[in-house]
């Protein structure tokens, strides 16, 4: 059986770490998880002379980080280590390290995986104090608070709180993926248009975090239509000046079968979404939405 190790009430990095091993290293999605004294290694033996055991962020092997002044950490580590097991290339593949050139998207690691490992990084040498406002209560929104949290209320068992993480782990990944999509999306698909309130961009896609991203990149508005649903979301910026009643009054004469929603704040309208999926889509296209938004 396969054992990876790392040390009592695992921090960000070593849960990060052993989530990785066990998502992406072929073999060891099965394996164990045993606990030890930080710094120590399974039953006192030589650090990786057991190829069915890695130690991570303790025992001072290859998977952890103490034995150095460098600034990585034992989750870039073993990301590292899995590139290597899974793309034999010469030279070595090297991994972006948040200051090198990214790989190409599907090799691994891919950017999403890249730019979380880039962040449990920072949190394991106390970067996170030099973040802006980093006192502000939305941080501890995050899996570091969550973990806190989860070992005042769940002491000394350390594979519960371990196996909690990997499931925010998963949830984390799978945003950042969108994250990294979306971003393409916009630069690569998005089409900036100008209005009486300030600058718009229209996406034809099935990714709906382009409609936050772009207000978060300054997109006075931002328009979704799904190319597969039909279905619209228009957003303005919560203290912005747009006021869209009078395109929703035009949207409803131009296609009086859909289903439009004027949100009270009078900033979003919809046509359809998850929330509701019993509606009837638009015929509009894209381009007539936007057209209506600059005039």
């Amino acid at each position: 059986m396969k054992t990876i190790v790392t040390h009592f009430s695992p921090d960000a990095d070593a849960v990060a770490s052993v989530w990785l091993l066990k998502r992406f290293l072929p073999g060891w999605s099965e394996a164990e998880i045993a606990f030890v004294p930080a710094g120590k290694t399974l039953n006192d033996t030589v650090v990786d002379s057991d190829p069915e055991v890695l130690h991570v962020d303790t025992g001072l092997g290859k998977l952890d980080h103490h034995q150095t002044d460098e600034d990585t950490c034992a989750a870039r580590r073993t990301m590292e280590y899995i590139a290597a097991q899974i793309t034999p290339l010469k030279p070595p593949l090297k991994v972006r390290g948040g200051k090198g050139a990214l790989l190409k998207r599907g090799d691994f690691p891919d950017e999403a995986l890249e730019r979380m490992v880039d962040i449990v990084n920072d949190i394991d040498h106390f970067q996170e104090v030099y973040y802006p406002n980093p006192t502000a209560d939305f941080y501890d929104f995050g899996l570091v608070a969550m973990m806190d949290g989860w070992k005042l209320l769940f002491a000394d068992e350390h594979l519960k709180v371990t196996e909690m993480a990997f499931s925010a782990l998963d949830g984390i990944y799978k945003t950042f993926q969108n994250k990294v999509w979306a971003e393409a999306e916009i630069k690569e698909n998005g089409v900036p248009f100008q209005t009486k309130w300030g600058k718009g961009i229209g996406l034809e896609t099935v990714n709906d975090e382009t409609v936050r991203l772009a207000q978060k990149q300054g997109y006075i508005l931002a328009v979704r239509k799904d190319p597969h649903k039909d279905y619209v979301r228009i957003k303005a910026l919560p203290a912005s000046k747009v006021d869209l009643t009078s395109c929703y009054n035009i949207y409803r004469k131009k296609d009086p079968d859909a289903t439009w929603y004027l949100h009270p704040s009078r900033k979003m309208m919809l046509n359809g979404s998850m929330k509701n999926p019993d509606v009837r889509p638009t015929k509009l296209t894209l381009r007539e939405i936007v057209e209506v938004l600059k005039k």
